[in-house]
């Protein structure tokens, strides 16, 4: 269906109560869970962060963990710091020391090589001529959106009501209920677009010529080009205040405003960098993190622009690196030697490793089904293990790591996903 997007089963997806239901009700909800669920909820969406910032819960959550009401209680911003600080830190023991199960379930027809998780929800594509919307938690697809026949599908961002996608040499935005729009038209369009990222209101595509190219999202047009490299740009990645870093096929790492044209610095390191395949910032610390094609990870205070660590922790390529948002401690990484890797994002110390064991635990579609295909067992590495004495099959090549509470979503080049589940 051109120029409209498409649902998969949409008149079998039924609106979610939960979304009709006042503030006043859902704070009553939100009064019944433990910190961390309520942190994790208040991520959600921005109406559910502002009804539980705006309320008392985090005061009266703790209250109950403390002495009682006559202590002293620290200010909201305080207690909302310490209670995220509380989640986070349950976060990184689950992904380092917690029990492991895998769950797998078919995506696409075709193989493919991406995803992104937000707020309950996660977008894979990258294979074939479809993007798919999916629960964390059931795995249901609760979209499918059809992308134009002129070009395959490079890169996707997405947020709440729209995903943002790079064909080639044009963007396309397809609306959550539906409606799909392609430009630039009569503005240009860009050779050889290889990455992008999305913070509303723009987009940031990287190009084969070395430039930046930032558009609106909503005067759909090019409103700046930055000339960043003499190579190809392969990864970007953007920050709150209008930063972008872009890292290249020659192993630079050069830093920009978005709203005006030019650099303002470059990211350097002792050592020689090879070809950058990924890179990821985090508005808590200011620190950005970089994969590169040796098997090195690499990580920067953005601030001063100078390297914290750097440390070789594949014998080959990093394709990607993530980790929650406002998680100061774990860093997931994933490459094309097929072990998931979780490191200290202040030392780059190697935290744990895991493979999924290629017996399942259980199995519930058809092949030819999109859903829940069954659940794997996790094994977790020790520090003397062999990585060629883990069978190829355990070990499928990660091209693509998405981090959330307590769980890591993977693509392998494969018809399948993965959902990791990490249990304290």
């Amino acid at each position: 269906m051109e120029g409209k997007s498409r649902r998969l089963n949409s008149a079998t997806v039924p609106a979610t109560p939960i979304h009709f239901l006042g503030p006043e009700l859902l704070c009553s909800i939100f009064a019944s869970l433990n910190h961390f669920d309520l942190v994790r909820c208040s991520a959600v969406c921005k109406s559910w962060h502002k009804i539980i910032n705006s309320s008392n819960l985090f005061k009266e959550l703790y209250f109950k963990q403390s002495l009682g009401p006559t202590i002293s209680v620290p200010s909201d911003k305080l207690l909302k710091e310490y209670f995220e600080d509380l989640a986070m830190e349950q976060h990184k023991v689950a992904l380092v020391s917690g029990s492991v199960e895998v769950h797998r379930w078919k995506t696409h027809s075709v193989g493919i090589n991406q995803c992104r998780m937000k707020t309950g929800l996660i977008v894979t594509g990258g294979g074939d001529k479809v993007v798919r919307l999916w629960s964390s938690e059931s795995y249901k697809c609760l979209g499918e959106y059809s992308v134009p026949r002129m070009s395959p599908l490079i890169d996707f961002d997405f947020d709440e009501s729209k995903i943002v996608g790079l064909i080639e040499g044009h963007l396309c935005i397809w609306r959550r209920q539906g409606k799909r729009s392609i430009f630039p038209s009569k503005e240009g369009t860009f050779s050889r677009g290889l990455c992008m990222r999305y913070i509303d209101p723009e987009a940031a595509v990287g190009c084969g010529d070395g430039t930046v190219r930032v558009f609106d999202m909503y005067s759909q047009s090019c409103s700046r080009i930055i000339r960043m490299h003499s190579g190809s740009i392969t990864c970007l990645a953007l920050t709150d205040d209008q930063m972008i870093v872009s890292g290249s096929s020659l192993g630079s790492i050069t830093v920009a405003g978005l709203s005006f044209d030019q650099r303002v610095g470059y990211l350097r390191t002792s050592t020689a960098l090879a070809g950058i395949r990924t890179l990821s910032f985090n508005q808590s610390s200011y620190s950005v993190y970089a994969g590169s094609t040796n098997g090195y990870c690499h990580c920067w205070d953005l601030r001063t622009m100078k390297p914290l660590w750097e440390k070789r922790v594949s014998p080959n390529v990093v394709y990607s690196v993530h980790h929650m948002d406002g998680d100061k401690s774990a860093l997931v990484v994933g490459g094309i030697d097929g072990i998931l890797r979780i490191l200290d994002k202040k030392t780059g110390e190697l935290l744990a490793s895991y493979v999924a064991e290629t017996s399942s635990i259980s199995s519930s579609c058809s092949n030819d089904k999109l859903g829940v295909m069954g659940r794997k067992q996790c094994r977790k590495l020790t520090e003397d293990t062999l990585i060629d004495d883990i069978p190829r099959q355990m070990r499928p090549s990660i091209t693509c790591v998405a981090v959330g509470m307590k769980k890591v979503v993977t693509t392998h080049n494969e018809k399948y996903t993965r959902v990791w589940k990490f249990d304290k």
